[in-house]
């Protein structure tokens, strides 16, 4: 008859045994898995790592208080001042008169209209023609990546180089433009399209209409294809046509990013005075000056304080559409929490 100590070592080894025949069974053989041990504690915050922080930041952060925020303030100092390289003994400060010069310009009314035919005569096309590319590079064809290739291409090119290329393919003598209408019979002689103040703002327009395209292009081919198919196979077996697919599944999906991709190419545009100073610097008679263009014209006539207070009214401006931009972005990621 076993004793007590016999039968408490029998049951620790039955106990044992039972253990290894479950975890046998559980785990194909394998050991029991360990728990994880928690990792290591962050060291705590303290004067010294602080202080090695902010010297290794010191350097970016002298760099743009030095290149970006001096200048800035510098120069928004100009705008209340008398600031004209023709006089730079006299930097009296003269308030908003500055100001009051760029609003009786006679020019600025004139500058004003051009900037905004030029924002929203480049917008509307971009858009509609961006859209329409992008819904046919989105379908499966064959080449789809060369087509692609080729409607991204101008994106990679500088505004500058692409006012220089339209300016000589609109040029009256010996242009492309020219010659192409011409032996199609749309007209009997060369256009001075540069040159005549009816038709340069739409030779700038056509330029910037070509140039800009290809953002809308990835913007929105890139939000179509987040699109889940089944919600067209829904919509087909539901009997809906195209024009109805469009309306009530694709645009309502992307709407969001629609209204993103056109608040900031608004700012862009606004702020794009390149492709026209590489087509025409403005002229002629001011007909193709925006107000960026203004700005510069009237900073490389030495006069610093009003071209200062131009640039003030640019900044503004902006301002308001990056508001309106940062609320349309909060709107997208509410949408997508």
């Amino acid at each position: 008859m076993p004793t007590a100590p016999e039968k408490t070592s029998a049951a620790k080894t039955a106990k044992t045994a039972k253990t290894a025949s479950a975890g046998a069974s559980g785990n194909g053989g394998a050991r029991p898995v360990r728990k994880v041990q928690p990792g290591r504690r962050k060291p705590e915050f303290t004067a010294r790592r602080g202080f090695l922080i902010a010297l290794f930041m010191a350097p970016a952060a002298i760099f743009v208080a030095v290149f970006t925020y001096y200048p800035m303030i510098a120069g928004s100092q100009m705008a209340f001042r008398h600031w004209n390289l023709t006089d730079l003994t006299d930097t009296s400060w003269v308030g908003l008169k500055n100001f009051h010069d760029v609003f009786a310009d006679p020019a600025w009314g004139t500058v004003l209209g051009n900037t905004g035919i030029w924002v929203f005569g480049s917008i509307v096309p971009q858009l509609v023609i961006g859209f329409a590319l992008a819904l046919w590079l989105r379908r499966k064809f064959r080449f789809r990546g060369l087509y692609q290739a080729l409607v991204f291409f101008p994106w990679a090119i500088s505004g500058f180089l692409i006012g220089i290329l339209f300016r000589w393919m609109f040029n009256s003598e010996f242009g492309v433009v020219n010659d192409l209408l011409q032996k199609v019979g749309l007209i009997d002689e060369p256009v001075a399209w540069l040159a005549d103040p009816k038709t340069a703002m739409f030779a700038v327009l056509v330029a910037n209409v070509w140039y800009g395209v290809t953002f809308f292009t990835i913007m929105i081919l890139a939000a179509l294809q987040s699109i889940p198919e089944e919600l067209y196979e829904a919509s087909a077996l539901d009997g809906a046509g195209k024009v109805r697919t469009l309306f009530q599944i694709t645009i309502p999906y992307i709407r969001v990013t629609l209204a993103l991709t056109v608040l900031l190419r608004i700012i862009w545009i606004f702020n794009f005075p390149d492709l026209i100073f590489g087509m025409t610097g403005g002229g002629p008679n001011n007909e193709t000056h925006i107000v960026t263009t203004w700005m510069i014209k009237i900073t490389q006539q030495g006069d610093y304080g009003r071209a200062s207070a131009l640039g003030l009214i640019v900044v503004a401006t902006l301002l308001v559409f990056a508001t309106f931009f940062l609320l349309a972005t909060r709107e997208k990621r509410e949408v997508k929490s």
